[in-house]
């Protein structure tokens, strides 16, 4: 979370806080045409001249530099390239038979902002390559030629996988290389294999290199750039980020790393190790070109064993169920809040969520439904607070003397009051405390919509897509802290939040400036919540709603006169009631202080 997100989550919490204490009451790509099996397109490398023609196999007929630099290998160094399509419901991968490289990664259920197919990884802005150390040196294996093999299995629950095996080799060896790919996954598994080809190759790891400048996918690319980071998970069990912002940044990871994730803020590209990586570094900055998000890059080493190495690529959206059953961690490309809210959206919000999308294909449908979900499961709470502050209304009269009696005298004034709550039988935080309570299911909100894959490019009324901003007037300029755009579903959560507060302060016993700060905090809040989601703006509209409706119900069946008469019953049978050494212990230090106070 960078600086400006921070602190706007910072006010956000003071304000509510405050606000609760004194005034709450408590996209489909165009189908292509393919083959079943594969789909190929084959692109001749330009032939050499007469003189320079090579016969491969003859090692004594290639020329002396590339004998010299590939070895046993030189005649693998020729060939012409294809290109394979692996493909399932999901995703679409072209592989290269030169290098056995991943060319081109699609999404086929999502389109980019644009509405054009959503290219997750190519080869003009991503570029992977795998080496070796060998006798000649370090050899890259994008420079050999792979013949390729591809068939399909079916496992005994009926999944159907495609295979596609790519062999290299001479009379001294093979280099095999396999990539598959599962129906309904978005994970590309990999293996590479040294056969024979004794002492030629000298190291024991698979190098890799991994350069990828983020394509922007979404309309708002500060808030994309905000949320795209390099993610990845220690052996130890540890999740760890660059973070977010415009530095660059880099860094060396001593201790073995078990993935890396590229993470934007709807979608991953990531590289999941069978055991380990080592010797991982990583590195991300911010260009200034506007089509590119940010730049990213990974180097790591694969061990391989008995000269075998494996991995697997995740390709597809930040998901969290999915994510959680990628690998261990993996589902922290989401982010879900800090640990004191992250909780309400992993084991509620999220399945929630899924629940009511089996039903509802209308997410502003799906998000008046959470707030009428949660409403009704938090009323409890409501209703406690609301009779917290009933309480304390019904003995304003008692308050009120004591503050004429004792009101040059502060420290005299607490200890009268705490007294005369004892004796009625009020608490001054029944009102406060559920609200408290309640507040991580807001804050988890905070998080979750702007993190939300569900709602982007859903519509819902004047908003085109829930995921970011409704524009409902663009502006010739731009607002400081505010922005160059209004939106209507901020404004009408900032009305609903000052009528909310207006229908509060009837019920409270503020007074002064502490009661007009109320209607100064929904005002702070749509320069906040201005270019955050509609989503997110739309559900606090519509829980203000919901929240005046209670109130008002339950203000239909509370007699003030009533709670009075259990006041006074409460005066009656506490008039001989004893302190309790709580309230003993707090009296001692306010009469300690309030002394030292006058010695000074």
């Amino acid at each position: 979370m960078d600086k400006n997100q921070a602190t706007g989550l910072i006010l956000f919490a003071a304000v509510i806080l405050v606000y609760s204490i004194f005034f709450a009451s408590s996209p489909e790509i165009p189908e292509v045409e393919t083959n079943p099996v594969a789909q190929t397109e084959t692109v001749q490398e330009a032939q050499p001249s007469p003189n320079q023609q090579v016969l491969a196999g003859n090692d004594s007929t290639l020329d002396a530099s590339r004998i010299e630099k590939f070895g046993v290998l030189a005649n693998l160094t020729q060939g012409s390239e294809e290109e394979i399509m692996l493909e399932n419901d999901l995703i679409q991968v072209k592989i290269s038979t030169k290098g056995a490289q991943i060319k081109q990664v699609i999404l086929k259920e999502y389109k980019s902002w644009t509405m054009e197919p959503l290219i997750l990884f190519d080869e003009e802005t991503s570029k992977m390559a795998f080496s070796l150390e060998s006798q000649k040196g370090n050899l890259n294996l994008e420079d050999l030629y792979f013949q390729s093999e591809i068939s399909n299995s079916e496992n005994d629950e009926g999944v159907k996988t495609q295979t596609l095996t790519l062999k290299a080799g001479t009379e001294s060896g093979q280099l095999i290389q396999t990539f598959s790919l599962a129906d309904g996954s978005y994970v590309v598994a990999k293996s590479f294999e040294v056969d024979r080809y004794a002492g030629f190759f000298t190291g024991n790891s698979l190098q890799m290199t991994w350069e990828d400048q983020i394509k922007a996918q979404e309309k708002d690319l500060a808030e994309s750039r905000r949320k795209t980071e390099v993610n990845y998970y220690l052996s130890s069990e540890s999740y760890e980020h660059l973070g977010v912002g415009d530095d660059a940044e880099q860094e060396i990871v001593e201790e073995p790393v078990k993935w890396v994730a590229f993470s934007q803020r709807f979608f991953t590209a990531g590289i999941i190790a069978d055991s380990v990586f080592q010797n991982v570094n990583l590195s991300q900055s911010t260009p200034t070109d506007s089509l590119i998000v940010r730049s990213m890059a990974t180097s790591l080493s694969i061990p391989m064993e008995n000269g075998a190495a494996s991995m697997s690529f995740y390709f597809g959206p930040d998901k969290y169920k999915t994510l959680k059953t990628i690998t261990e961690g993996f589902e922290n490309n989401v982010d879900m809040g800090y640990f004191f809210v992250s909780w309400v959206n992993k084991y509620i919000i999220v399945n929630l969520f899924a629940l009511l999308e089996d039903y509802f294909t209308n997410y502003g449908v799906i998000i008046i439904l959470i707030v009428l979900l949660i409403k009704m499961v938090l009323f409890p709470l409501t209703y406690k607070s609301y009779m917290g502050m009933a309480k304390m209304r019904v003995i304003k009269p008692e308050i009120d003397e004591l503050k004429e009696k004792y009101g040059d005298d502060a420290t005299k004034m607490q200890q009268e009051q705490m007294k005369l709550f004892s004796q009625l039988g009020v608490s001054p935080i029944s009102g406060c405390l559920p609200l408290l309570l309640q507040m991580p299911f807001l804050f988890a909100m905070f998080f979750f919509f702007p993190n939300a894959i569900e709602l982007r490019q859903e519509s819902f009324w004047w908003a085109d897509d829930l995921s970011t901003y409704d524009t409902f007037i663009s502006l010739p300029f731009t607002i400081p802290f505010y922005g160059a755009h209004v939106s209507l579903f901020t404004l009408l959560m900032t009305v609903s939040q000052i009528v909310y507060t207006h229908f509060n302060n009837q019920l409270t016993t503020a007074t002064g400036p502490m009661k007009n700060l109320g209607y100064i905090m929904p005002v702070m809040f749509m320069f906040v919540l201005n270019s955050y989601p509609a989503g997110l703006s739309f559900y606090y509209f519509v829980s203000n709603m919901v929240t005046f409706a209670q109130q008002a119900l339950i203000k239909l069946f509370v007699d003030d006169k009533k709670i009075r008469e259990k006041v006074e019953e409460n005066k009656v049978k506490n008039v001989n009631k004893k302190k309790s050494k709580f309230q003993q212990r707090l009296e001692d230090a306010m009469r300690s202080a309030d002394t030292a106070k006058k010695k000074q």
